[in-house]
C-alpha cells in the first residue's frame, strides 16, 4: 500500500484534515459518485454516524464494508 494522502474537508463549518491511504480515498470517491453526493458530503455523513470511533477509522471501515458488498 502507498503512503497516506492528506485532504482537507469542511465538516459542520469546521475545516479538518483527514489522512488515508489512496486506496481508501478511491473507494470513498466511488461511493460518493454512486450516491450522487460530494466527497465532503459523504465524509460528513460518515462523521455523523461514527460514534466514538476516530474519523479516519470510520472512513476506512466504511470503505471496507463498501468494497465487501
Amino acid at each position: 500500500m502507498a503512503g497516506l494522502k492528506k485532504r482537507s474537508v469542511n465538516l459542520a463549518g469546521h475545516a479538518t484534515s483527514l489522512a488515508l491511504e489512496p486506496e481508501f480515498w478511491a473507494v470513498l470517491e466511488s461511493a460518493a459518485a454512486d450516491e450522487a453526493v460530494s466527497l465532503a458530503g459523504l465524509i460528513q455523513r460518515i462523521d455523523l454516524e461514527r460514534g466514538e470511533r476516530p474519523l479516519a477509522s470510520a472512513c476506512r471501515v466504511f470503505a471496507l464494508a463498501r468494497a465487501a458488498a
